[in-house]
């Protein structure tokens, strides 16, 4: 820096401000380090040890390229090379990290980690850097930036991390147990116990993990369970370094002498197919490190800590000759590592300098390495150039300084003239709707402009303003836009318009007048609503589900067989699956997988909802294969205790798993041919996109049947080589399903280019005899009885866009292969519909489903489906037998033609997901519903809170002899927390409209007994214990305080919400009848869906149309002389007022015998209301109404 420009008493300082790099005024320095070193004389700290033009690399030979500073003085503890950058990172037992770029080691950037401990281990990921210490784990940008700082136990004395994958994070060290750590939620997620404590260092291959521990030893571990599977006691005192390549292991370390420990120069090397130690390898150094470097053979890299390193081969005889020295400026090396390319090696001594050996003059760290991001140069001097074409181009992107002289742009007034441009007219719309109060008017939005936005034409030969690009004032609750859209209207993404009653006034039976149930999407994560539906109306998944009960907490199975249930028990009204997506929100496999989305994202669309749901899709069905592999316990859940053992394939195997044989011929003719099974496809298009003609069937058969080229290891050959990889199929699935993937443009063509020429191709073969539309003559109409019409022409609207069969045929060969063609109805009239069935081997499949991604600026995008639903389920909710295509857009449903279900516009509805099922599928599997909740889960059972005592117990559970029967009375109440608050806005006119209401989570369930001695006594107060973050506890009005749902510290009976989910469920289908204050929305949080004849509700029963609905705490005070709900609610009161309301509605409407009589008394309920404002008094003031005439007179009526 030139002090010079600045005041020239700063001069002087100039040194002292660089005193901690000012090699004479640091004690520590060793003199050898100034050797051949220049000093920037403008006071510039050391950068580098510059290395003489004369030095010369030998290929293939290493040899020192370059030599650099790091921090002088302080040891280097640990180096890296990057993985993804050409660049070298350094750590210090100053906890600095400092990283160099390229082989030239150009200082890139330079931080500090910790300010107390050393840097024991580097980790470079594609984001950032993690670095670990004694107790703390950081990661940080490549530029110093925290990324998140992850502190542990003050105890842990950490060494040694292992990147296991992507996400996942092992750490070790002088404790007994090994910590597993999620990178995506930064939280530790599992614990190992490490029988011998001290894990220093772990490497890892396709077969172990490899532990070494302090005393010596090494151990391997499962890469699944992390148990022991093997161990090698290599030396007696303490192991130095090990590493794994291969088959061979290779150790280094201290033997126990009489003296004490000795650097032992044997190297123990072990080979991991026979598990037993080889002949042990003799070096001439003292080994403190060692790596292979497998380049042209398998050679080990010995380093001893004085600078010396030998090459040898790891079965051979070490030569002498083959040892170079390394010149450290310290006594010691503290660190040595390999680059990736194996071109260059990084040595780190105690005097902070790093030295870098390469075989080539121009080495690369990785053999490909992305472009490193460096600092912007300053834009003052390079602005963006600007289109002066643009009308709309904002000069403002022009800087202009600060000045007080006149601009040019100011013109004087007799070379310019005013000429505003004038406000366009107000909108006719505006004017007819306006009201007007005083000189004010107001009027609704008409929605055709932005808000507060008025647009001028700039022109006068401008069109009128286009509004396609506009987003109404609030994106909730839109009408039909005044434009035109290519999108159709029923496949636009439906949203709920709420008002003050929520839910209650909203109109779905616009949406669906179907009596199947929709599904709702204002929950997050729910974009998976199409394929839950799918699901649903697979008769043999429906059943298998449903019948599955098991005692895990968050089981998707289970969740799914309860969603299952509501859509059963739904006749038209829409389900949420809120419990589901919980529960599949806590399985880690679905957030590494990506499939939990950020609010954030699932509002703006900007995940790729087609890839999306493709993964999602998969992990489904995998999910829930392994979840009904284990065996289901008979008994209803008790708990999230139990144990499960497997039991062999699941039925969803049985349903969705094809059995192949994958082969793999290496050119010297060796073939290896392994096992395996698959549950879904995935469309593989071919490369040669000419216009050409291109069956389905074709792309299909290439798809299941996949044959590749690709490097694989070969046995016979010991080594990589080319193989041929081919699958062969040895069993077809019942049910076929195949992810699409048209994720690119590429192959969003190839449809589009199919579907016209399959269009081409249908206009030939039929002639003339395509009609333009549907319309037939009458006579037409009678002969359409005769079977020479059942194969109708088509349409030519039905035949465009159209590339995907209604069905397949697949046959499989004696020499294990597939024959796929398409199946039409053509085939099937000539050759039977039995034809199929009687040859062995042959299957045809039906199009059952198609999940479709439907692309729309305005809202981001949405999936839907077209599902096919069969005769079981028409059966059960209309009561007629028959099959039709269904639209389903969450709760949209309506019926379509069954051409709309194949019929893709690649424009805006691209296919993801296709499901085809074996034609008379049902046959095969028993449909039989047994429902798995047992009376025992209303039994006793323990509460999860660990200071629950019995003296705070607040019901008595039922026993064996109070089990409820059908018709019996429970009272009900729920109290809730709120996980999110509800996204409002306040429009021009002043009225609030509520964009996503708040998500609540039910808190407290209590059942009150209804009739029998125990009347009014609870039998269930279940307080729900939740892992997600509470927002509002709403204290004053559910009684819920911080504290009462954590198991650590809750002095309530606390429970899992399945469990007390399983309880009700089983009075449901026992038959009981519910009592509640408000039960539709207690009902609706739980997530139940509860026959209405099963429902009695108090804000009902004391209700007169059109009026308002009045609160449980008035009615209680009105009719029991009750004061209830003070500065909380407790809900076994509330449960308990309800019953007794409950009765005296009985009593004063006799058994609902007088209506007209119990109609004087609500008129007086209301009038009594009006008056008190609907306040209860305060005890000092009114006494209850019972005593005053009014009341009194109404009770004579």
């Amino acid at each position: 820096m030139n002090f010079e420009v600045l005041d020239p008493g700063l001069a002087e300082y100039a040194p002292a401000m660089h005193s901690a790099l000012d090699p004479v005024l640091d004690a520590h320095l060793n003199p050898s380090l100034l050797q051949n070193v220049e000093l920037d004389p403008e006071g510039v700290a050391l950068e580098a040890l510059p290395v003489q033009e004369s030095v010369h690399i030998m290929e293939g030979v290493y040899s020192e390229l370059h030599s650099v500073v790091a921090e002088v003085g302080v040891p280097v503890s640990v180096s890296h090379f990057d993985l993804h950058e050409e660049m070298l990172w350094v750590g210090s037992h100053g906890g600095h990290a400092t990283s160099f770029f390229g082989p030239a080691l150009e200082r890139y950037s330079s931080f500090q980690v910790n300010g107390s401990d050393d840097i024991r281990q580097i980790q470079s990921l594609e984001n950032g850097i993690l670095f670990l210490t004694k107790n703390n784990l950081k990661y940080m940008a490549r530029g110093g930036l925290i990324i998140f700082d992850y502190l542990l136990d003050e105890s842990e004395d950490m060494h040694s991390l292992l990147l296991t994958d992507s996400s996942t994070l092992l750490v070790g060290g002088l404790q007994s147990h090994i910590l597993e750590i999620d990178l995506n939620t930064v939280q530790e997620t599992q614990k190992y116990a490490v029988e011998t404590p001290g894990v220093t260092i772990m490497r890892q291959t396709n077969r172990f993990f490899f532990c070494g521990h302090t005393s010596g030893r090494v151990s391997l571990r499962d890469l699944r369970t992390f148990k022991v599977e093997h161990e090698f006691d290599a030396f007696s005192g303490s192991l130095s370094d090990f590493d794994v390549h291969g088959n061979l292991l290779a150790t280094c370390g201290f033997s126990s002498r009489l003296t004490g420990l000795a650097c032992d120069r044997f190297l123990k090397v072990y080979d991991l197919r026979m598990m037993r130690a080889i002949t042990p390898l003799q070096v001439h150094v003292d080994p403190a490190f060692l790596r292979f470097i497998p380049t042209y053979t398998s050679r080990l890299a010995i380093i001893s800590q004085s600078g010396q390193c030998q090459f040898c081969e790891p079965t051979g005889l070490a030569n002498p000759a083959d040892i170079f020295h390394v010149n450290p400026v310290g006594p010691l090396l503290m660190t040595f590592d390999v680059s990736a390319s194996k071109q260059a090696l990084a040595f780190g001594d105690s005097e902070g300098c790093v030295h870098l050996w390469t075989d080539s003059p121009e080495p690369s760290f990785n053999p490909y390495s992305r472009e490193t991001e460096f600092a912007l140069p300053c834009l003052v001097d390079s602005l963006p150039p600007l289109d002066w074409s643009q009308d709309l181009l904002p000069l403002s992107l022009i800087p202009v300084p600060l000045t007080t002289d006149t601009l040019l742009s100011d013109w004087p007034a007799a070379n310019s003239a005013p000429a505003p441009r004038r406000a366009p007219p107000v909108d006719a719309e505006i004017l007819r709707t306006m009201k007007k109060v005083g000189f004010i008017g107001y009027a609704p939005n008409p929605r055709t402009r932005l808000r507060n936005q008025i647009p001028y034409r700039l022109k006068e030969s401008d069109s009128e303003f286009d509004s396609f690009s506009q987003v109404t004032e609030s994106p909730i609750g839109r009408e039909e836009e005044p434009h035109r859209h290519m999108v159709s209207k029923k496949y636009r993404k439906v949203t709920i318009k709420y008002s003050k009653l929520g839910l209650e006034d909203f109109d779905f039976k616009h949406y669906n007048k179907t009596l199947f149930a929709g599904l709702e999407p204002h929950i997050p994560n729910a974009y998976c609503n199409c394929m839950i539906q799918v699901l649903y109306f697979l008769e043999p998944v429906r059943c298998l589900i449903q019948n599955h009960l098991c005692q895990k907490e968050f089981c998707l199975a289970c969740e799914l067989g309860f969603l299952f249930h509501m859509l059963d028990l739904s006749r038209g009204d829409p389900c949420q699956g809120s419990n589901f997506l919980r529960a599949f929100r806590t399985i880690p496999e679905a957030s590494a997988l990506g499939l939990i989305l950020a609010d954030s994202d699932e509002a703006s669309g900007k995940g790729n909802l087609a890839r999306l749901i493709q993964r999602w899709n998969r992990f489904i069905l995998t999910q829930l294969h392994q979840d009904l592999q284990e065996l289901e316990v008979p008994q209803a859940y008790r708990g999230a205790g139990g144990s499960f053992c497997s039991s062999g394939d699941s039925v969803i195997g049985q349903l969705f798993s094809c059995e192949m044989e994958n082969c793999s011929l290496c050119r010297c003719g060796s073939e290896t041919v392994r096992a395996s099974s698959t549950l879904l496809f995935t469309l593989s298009y071919p490369e040669d996109k000419t216009g050409k003609n291109c069956d389905f069937a074709q792309v299909l058969k290439r798809s299941i049947c996949l044959e590749q080229n690709t490097q694989a290891w070969c046995d016979n050959c010991e080594k990589y080589q080319p193989t041929i990889q081919t699958r062969n199929i040895c069993h077809l699935p019942d049910i076929l399903v195949i992810n699409c993937e048209v994720n690119s443009l590429k192959e969003a063509d190839f449809w589009r280019m199919q579907a016209e020429v399959a269009f081409k191709i249908a206009i030939k073969k039929h002639g003339g005899e395509i009609s333009k539309n549907k319309e037939f003559a009458l006579a037409d109409w009678k002969e359409l009885g005769s079977p020479e019409s059942m194969l109708m022409c088509p349409s030519i609207e039905e035949l465009k866009n159209v590339w995907l069969p209604f069905s397949i045929r697949m046959k499989m060969t004696k020499n294990k292969g597939l024959d796929v063609c398409n199946w039409t109805d053509g085939d099937e009239m000539q050759w039977g519909p039995a034809r199929a069935e009687e040859e062995h081997g042959v299957y045809v499949y039906d199009l059952m489903a198609t999940v479709v991604h439907i692309l729309d600026s305005r809202t981001g995008g949405s999936l839907v489906a077209h599902i096919k639903v069969g005769e079981t389920y028409h059966q059960r909710k209309e009561g007629v037998t028959h099959q039709q295509w269904y639209l389903f857009n969450d709760f949209l449903i309506e019926p379509i033609d069954k051409h709309e279900a194949v019929q893709f516009d690649m424009n805006w509805k691209v296919p993801a997901i296709l499901y085809y099922i074996k034609r008379n599928l049902n046959s095969k599997y028993n449909l039989n519903i047994k429902n798995p909740i047992e009376a025992s889960v209303l039994l006793a059972e323990a509460s999860l809170a660990r200071k629950q005592r019995k003296t705070h117990t607040t019901f008595i559970p039922l026993m064996l002899n109070e089990m409820p029967q059908v018709g019996d009375l429970v009272g009900l109440d729920a109290e809730f927390v709120t996980l999110n608050e509800e996204e409002a806005e306040l429009r021009s006119d002043g009225t609030k409209s509520t964009i996503k209401p708040s998500q609540m989570s039910v808190a407290r369930i209590t059942c009150v007994r209804g009739q029998g001695p125990n009347e009014g006594i609870p039998f269930i107060d279940d307080y729900i214990s939740t892992q997600e973050q509470v927002v509002d506890y709403l204290t004053q009005y559910s009684g819920i305080k911080p504290g009462d749902l954590d198991a650590k510290i809750s002095s309530k009976h606390l429970t899992t919400l399945k469990s007390t989910y399983l309880k009700l469920r089983f009075l449901i289908d026992i038959g009981v009848k519910f009592v509640g204050h408000g039960l539709q929305k207690d009902f609706r949080v739980i997530n139940l869906m509860v026959p209405k004849d099963q429902v009695l509700d108090t804000v009902y029963l004391f209700h007169m149309p059109r009026k308002r609905m009045i609160s449980l705490r008035f009615l209680a005070w009105y009719f029991l002389d009750l004061k209830i709900q003070g500065e909380t609610h407790d809900s076994i009161e509330d449960a308990r007022t309800a019953l007794q309301l409950y009765r005296k509605y009985l009593e004063l409407s006799k058994n609902g015998t007088e209506p007209e009589s119990f109609h004087k008394v609500l008129k007086g309920l209301y009038e009594k209301g009006r008056k008190m404002d609907w306040k209860v008094p305060e005890p000092e003031g009114q006494t209850s109404p019972k005593n005053t005439a009014v009341f009194s007179s109404v009770l004579a009526l």
